[in-house]
């Protein structure tokens, strides 16, 4: 399945019309479904995130909590399954999608999912589908979309991939790429991750991609406690003893958020800090690095731990403004700690300065798919080639920044082997001076962690996003 195709904009026909200046009498959709649509509209054709644009016009929309809900998985699901539905609207249409308006594609792409994959009838899908794309963009554009939408719902999900997919038996990736909305190289790449290998085991991945990650918080060691966000509606976290999971509701409505001694963090994320401060260590403990620091939530851990052993934390970002973000994360901790802008490939720093160093490398993001529905359309496998060197030479930097005997924690966001292990297994090869640690005990009670040393968290799995883990001794 190839990327979304990016619609020309000089189309003037029915199925390709600009909106028009039609009088205002005209039926219009509900507030819902424009907020989703506006929404998409702006992914698609301003490159914008979901998860920044969504909350924004929700906001200002003042749409209540059920339509809320039902504009977030109305957005969020046609942009993880964009992919798909593309090849359905494809064979449902007598143009290339290349020549459709991008308004009423997206339209065509909203009204798929609803009938598709989430709770509205077809007859519903389809009316309020020709009442969005008569209000936003026109009334020959509308019956274009009555057309389309009405075949569309003719057959379900089941179905449509049965007809188009390629059967299971001869192509599990492209299979299992279009039954789930992923591009298939990212699928290659998760199967090729994932221990054993097995098909259910990626069906089960690729299955948690496209549901809601859960809103987890860490509370600032030394700021904060648990009970204050279990009290506000949390609940424990089940490994991370600074964590809790807000079941449902605003995080920002939390005191302990709003004041800083709490905010928003994978369990994923907290748990591969958790490990590199807990990994025991000898020698002086006292200088602890953190070099690709935005926004912040490790930060914000090692620091309140570092600040409870008398240790001092430098969190080092090349951006400005992601360092801005890490000031605010730090805020109100009472421990020493100083926020860089620098380039951590050749940090202003002495080499061997440091006893624990964390790399949270910058990467492809694929193990955060659940919170990013449009990246997987985006990214492309040069990514991953174009990130490899900075991988490689953000770790070695890291090595001449450890002392002997100190401790680097290397951390993605990512399963893809060529992100993670194999960029540890080249830097470990050309170095000569380090040591896998097994990472398993520091990360007590969390199960399914593999044979190690390295650890691979899984959202299928786990429930958290799949945050990657090698912990480094330099001799």
């Amino acid at each position: 399945m190839t990327p979304p195709e990016k619609p020309s904009r000089r189309r003037h026909q029915s199925g390709g019309q600009r909106r028009s200046r039609e009088p205002a009498s005209r039926p219009t959709a509900d507030p819902a479904r424009v907020a989703a649509f506006d929404a998409v509209r702006a992914v698609s054709g301003e490159d914008a995130y979901a998860n920044l644009v969504l909350p924004e016009l929700l906001q200002s929309r003042r749409l209540n909590a059920r339509d809320a809900a039902f504009a977030t998985e109305l957005t969020y699901g046609t942009l993880r399954f964009t992919g798909t539905y593309d090849v359905i609207i494809g064979a449902n249409v007598d143009r290339p999608l290349g020549e459709l308006d991008p308004p009423v594609l997206d339209a065509l792409r909203l009204g798929a999912h609803q009938t598709l994959s989430m709770r509205v009838p077809p007859h519903a899908a389809v009316s309020t589908t020709v009442d969005l794309v008569r209000g936003q963009i026109g009334e020959g554009a509308a019956r274009f979309a009555n057309a389309v939408m009405r075949r569309v719902g003719e057959r379900d999900l089941d179905a449509w991939t049965a007809e188009l997919a390629p059967s299971r038996e001869k192509d599990v990736v492209g299979h299992l790429a279009f039954r789930h909305g992923h591009p298939p190289w990212i699928v290659r790449a998760l199967r090729d991750a994932l221990p054993g290998g097995g098909d259910d085991a990626l069906e089960a991945c690729l299955a948690a991609d496209n549901e809601p990650a859960p809103v987890a918080l860490a509370v600032r060691p030394g700021r904060g406690e648990v009970e204050e966000l279990v009290e506000a509606g949390a609940q424990p976290a089940r490994w991370s003893r600074y964590g809790a999971i807000l079941p449902s509701g605003d995080p920002g409505r939390i005191a302990a958020v709003r004041a800083g001694r709490a905010g928003v963090q994978d369990e994923g994320s907290q748990l591969v800090a958790l490990a590199l401060a807990d990994a025991p260590l000898d020698g002086p403990d006292e200088r602890w690095l953190d070099m690709c620091a935005g926004p912040g939530g490790k930060a914000a851990l090692l620091a309140g731990l570092a600040t409870e052993r008398d240790a001092r934390l430098l969190a080092v970002d090349q951006h400005e403004h992601r360092a801005r973000l890490v000031e605010q994360a730090l805020r109100g901790d009472s421990g020493e700690h100083e926020v860089l802008v620098a380039d951590a490939t050749d940090g202003p720093w002495p080499e061997a300065d440091f006893d624990r160093v964390l790399l949270d490398a910058p990467c492809s993001g694929l193990g955060a798919l659940r919170r990013r529905p449009e990246a997987r359309w985006r990214r492309q496998p040069s990514d991953i080639a174009e990130l490899r060197p900075l991988q490689t030479e953000l770790l070695r930097a890291a090595v001449r920044s450890v002392r002997p005997g100190g401790l680097v924690a290397y951390v993605t966001c990512t399963p893809h082997l060529a992100e993670t292990a194999t960029v540890v297994d080249d830097v470990i090869r050309k170095s000569g001076e380090l040591e896998r640690i097994d990472a398993r005990p520091y990360l007590s009670g969390v199960p399914d962690l593999g044979d190690g040393p390295d650890v691979q968290f899984w959202p299928h799995v786990h429930g958290t996003d799949a945050m990657y883990l090698a912990l480094l001794r330099r001799r």
